[in-house]
């Protein structure tokens, strides 16, 4: 059973000319570019949670994991699509993280159309919601002032 929260996670790795890329991926039945994305299991933690949607969306299995503090929250039914938990569940926290990718082949899941690495202007334009361009601003922000913190 899932619970009524959400992760969200940014891939991220330095090009040949030293500058941070991010990958994002094309939501293939909603059209629309974000991070990966998903649902908490019910016996979960959210480190769990990352490994776990990364691992489904993109065939690849993580280790460097880094918790961000912007946490937003998302309306249930852009979640899920309904009011899955109960009547009075309208919103859900969804956690951000940054995960360091270097070297690996993405294998998408059908949940998504393409996957593209690009700087963080172009990703955080092709971004749909607020809360990813949120997340991926400060992710970037503590890339360039080395300020993140491994789980």
């Amino acid at each position: 059973m899932r619970k009524p929260k959400q992760v969200l996670v940014f891939l991220y790795r330095k090009n040949r000319n030293n500058l941070y890329e991010y990958c994002i991926f094309y939501r293939s039945k909603f059209k629309f570019w974000q991070g990966v994305s998903g649902g908490v299991e019910n016996n979960e933690s959210l480190i769990e949670t990352v490994k776990r949607e990364v691992l489904e969306e993109t065939g690849v299995r993580v280790s460097d994991i880094y918790q961000l503090s912007t946490v937003s929250s998302i309306p249930v039914v852009d979640v899920t699509g309904n009011f899955s938990w109960c009547n009075d569940v309208y919103v859900v926290p969804e956690y951000s993280f940054g995960v360091s990718l270097e070297n690996y082949d993405i294998h998408l899941s059908s949940e998504r159309k393409e996957y593209k690495w690009c700087l963080f202007e172009e990703a955080y334009e092709k971004l749909k919601f607020d809360s990813n361009k949120t997340a991926l601003w400060e992710l970037n922000q503590r890339l360039l002032s080395n300020d993140i913190e491994k789980n």
